[in-house]
């Protein structure tokens, strides 16, 4: 469990109330929470959140760790559409091979908590899902490229 506040006082009366309930061990500050690395600077009042390793493990798992890395999310006149799918069953055989529900949902997860800056892109290639083509492919690690590139990119809060 996390507890967030702004007031110590009340925290401690919190984790008090609680551990009277349930066995409690209290950790202290957080440093890692569901893959983010969080760093303070209490005097400055700042927070950073960063998903540097997951972003690193993300690459591994799609053999994506040796790509080179580009300096945007898409190409260039990058145009997606569902002319672009695999039209014979040959074809569609092949790209069901491709593990493109994965890697968007790994892009997902990112996006959603410390990557904003994927949002467009991630959100271009979520819509080919369920009938993806080469193209679209190429796409999905063009972003893995772009992610090689910045993977210690984080958020600042203050």
């Amino acid at each position: 469990m996390l507890i967030i506040g702004r007031d110590p006082k009340k925290i401690g009366s919190l984790k008090k109330a609680l551990s009277k309930s349930f066995a409690m061990k209290d950790m202290g500050p957080a440093k890692q929470i569901l893959g983010m690395h969080i760093v303070r600077d209490r005097t400055k009042k700042l927070l950073w959140l960063s998903q540097e390793k997951y972003v690193k493990k993300v690459l591994q798992r799609f053999s994506m760790s040796d790509a080179k890395p580009v300096g945007s999310t898409l190409p260039t006149n990058c145009k997606l559409s569902g002319k672009q799918s695999p039209k014979t069953k040959v074809d569609k055989a092949e790209m069901m091979k491709i593990p493109y529900a994965s890697t968007v949902g790994s892009l997902m997860y990112a996006m959603v908590c410390t990557r904003p800056d994927i949002g467009y892109a991630v959100g271009v290639v979520s819509r080919f899902m369920s009938n993806l083509g080469r193209e679209h492919w190429v796409a999905v690690k063009w972003i893995l490229r772009y992610l090689k590139g910045t993977s210690s990119v984080c958020l600042r809060f203050g």
